[in-house]
């Protein structure tokens, strides 16, 4: 089968198609013969720094569609051609990939191969961030960084559906705003004035949900842009900036607090709360809540094009690899 690796960090030169064995299902596991697959930033962080990279040669992508090869001992629920997505830690640059069966879901009932590669990694982080990590109520406000972003475009969505007062989003270009007012947003902000930008949207309150995949400078200025009582959830450090520690006298004076969430993290250490998060999220598209823009597909052989276009930071929506001819 064909494959996708890189055995140096570097550009996106360094991503190389191999041809590999065919891997077989282990106990609790299937196999799938993949349709499309999913790129996402943490790909391009394990290409270019190392991210979550045992050894090398290693092969990136974290979420496929497709049809199921073949289903290892122990396996119930699930069965040989099967339609599903899935989740996995690494690997899904691939046209057969091994993926544990507890991340393995059935496609859902109106959504497409296609469409279903976009499902695993961006509308269950979207709805975490919002509902179970963030507790948005009905009628507060939230701002959203990476608005024009996949798990962004997702965000403005379920954050309008659950009848938040105002949804605004963050972007690095004015062509991003046009496109994240489509999806959920009342107003766009630029990432060099968001803060002063909130202020003045919200009369000087503030919001009450801050959603941050960039941490550094962002992340801190996104604690000035807090209302009392505010909530700021971190789930990312795209920025590249060194970890930092917000201390009990920056967030007690005005009962505000930060949270954290990582979709990686959550598949290793509970699984079956992440199997129960994405059950509850995917409804959210089968119902027709969430639509999920694919808005770039590439060949498998071309997955360098796909990293450069999303590190070029002009992408927007969803970014496919076709893995299937």
């Amino acid at each position: 089968m064909r494959a996708v690796e890189f055995q140096e960090y570097g550009g996106p030169e360094v991503l190389k198609v191999v041809q590999a064995d065919i891997p077989e299902p282990g106990p609790g596991q299937v196999t799938v013969d993949t349709a499309y697959a999913g790129v996402n930033f943490a790909d391009l962080k394990a290409r270019a720094e190392g991210y979550r990279v045992q050894s090398l040669p290693f092969r990136p992508g974290l979420e496929v569609s497709g049809r199921i090869r073949a289903v290892g001992q122990g396996v119930a629920g699930l069965r040989p051609g099967q339609e599903v997505v899935a989740f996995v830690s690494g690997g899904a640059y691939a046209e057969v990939v091994a993926a544990d069966a507890a991340t393995v879901f059935p496609l859902p009932e109106g959504v497409d191969l296609r469409t279903g590669a976009a499902l695993p990694t961006v509308v269950p982080t979207a709805h975490a961030l919002l509902h179970e990590v963030g507790r948005l109520r009905a009628g507060e406000s939230v701002l959203v960084h990476g608005a024009a972003g996949g798990v962004g475009t997702a965000a403005g969505q379920l954050a309008r559906a659950a009848g938040a007062g105002a949804v605004y989003g963050v972007v690095s270009t004015p062509d991003k705003a046009e496109y994240a007012l489509k999806h959920g947003y009342d107003e766009v902000f630029t990432v060099g004035t968001f803060a002063e930008d909130v202020r003045r949207a919200t009369g000087g309150r503030g919001v009450d949900l801050v959603l941050d995949p960039v941490g550094g400078d962002t992340l801190r200025r996104g604690l000035d842009a807090l209302a009392v009582f505010g909530r700021l959830v971190s789930y990312g450090n795209a920025s590249g900036a060194e970890p930092w520690h917000v201390g009990q006298a920056e967030l007690g004076a005005q009962g505000r607090s930060v949270a954290a969430f990582s979709i990686l993290n959550l598949a290793q250490s509970a699984p079956e709360a992440l199997r129960a998060l994405a059950e509850r999220s995917f409804r959210k598209v089968a119902d027709g809540t969430v639509t999920l823009p694919v808005t770039a597909e590439f060949a498998l052989t071309d997955a360098a094009g796909a990293h450069r276009l999303m590190g070029g930071h002009t992408s927007t929506g969803k970014l496919l690899l076709r893995t299937a001819d």
